[in-house]
């Protein structure tokens, strides 16, 4: 079985020593889809429609994830967030 299917636990840990929470997981992999269909990165925005939360929640993950080096973005550069996580390493988006 796939090891992303039958992941219980909160925490999944990555290869290269990143850890993150099961939302922290949903929101790279929803940034990962989106970039790869739409070829550049959602805005936050596009972050709130998906998630259903309030525009400073979806900051206050993007901050988050950025502080934990899960991904990465240029300041003051609308659609720069980078997802420095393998994509092999992201949940299933649901």
């Amino acid at each position: 079985m796939n090891r992303k299917m039958s992941q219980t636990s909160d925490d999944i840990d990555c290869p290269a020593g990143s850890r993150f929470t099961e939302k922290q997981g949903q929101y790279l992999a929803f940034i990962y889809a989106y970039t790869c269909i739409n070829r550049r990165p959602p805005a936050e925005a596009d972050l709130q429609r998906h998630f259903q939360v309030t525009p400073p929640s979806v900051h206050q993950m993007i901050m988050t994830l950025e502080r934990a080096g899960l991904i990465e973005r240029k300041p003051g550069a609308p659609r720069s967030v980078k997802i420095l996580v393998d994509p092999e390493n992201l949940p299933v988006l649901r």
